[in-house]
């Protein structure tokens, strides 16, 4: 089943949807009422954290203004911020002109990604991140 642009288009829609609904949530007053709360499945069956641990609490210290706080926090967290701030602005520009620039854009970053010498480095950076998580206790 290849991906088409309306099925990057609405994924994407819907990751951004979801993610911002889940940073208001972390945001909200409400949510300290539940301080010990956790969705990492990996953390909570192996007490060891995953590459991604912290990226919500980055993209918090973003919006904070901390850009330190959230590249120590996890660097990915900077990566999560532009693409929620740059998708939905991309998705809904391609629509309204009626072009698929980001389905474009996607394919040839694909390819791009799937080399070896690009795919190798990528993976060995969320490796480093992967211990470097470890090694802050997160």
């Amino acid at each position: 089943m290849a991906l088409t642009s309306n099925k990057l288009y609405v994924l994407i829609a819907t990751a951004c949807s979801v993610g911002y609904g889940w940073l208001f949530f972390n945001i909200s007053e409400s949510f300290t009422d539940f301080s010990n709360f956790r969705v990492c499945l990996i953390k909570e069956v192996t007490r060891i954290p995953c590459p991604s641990c912290g990226t919500t609490r980055g993209v918090i210290s973003l919006t904070k203004g901390h850009f330190l706080d959230a590249i120590y926090t996890n660097p990915f967290s900077v990566l999560v911020a532009a693409i929620m701030i740059i998708a939905p602005i991309w998705i809904v520009l391609d629509v309204v002109k009626k072009k698929t620039t980001l389905f474009h854009f996607y394919q040839r970053a694909e390819k791009i990604i799937i080399k070896p010498k690009i795919a190798i480095p990528l993976i060995v950076l969320v490796l480093l991140n992967w211990i470097w998580n470890i090694a802050k206790g997160l």
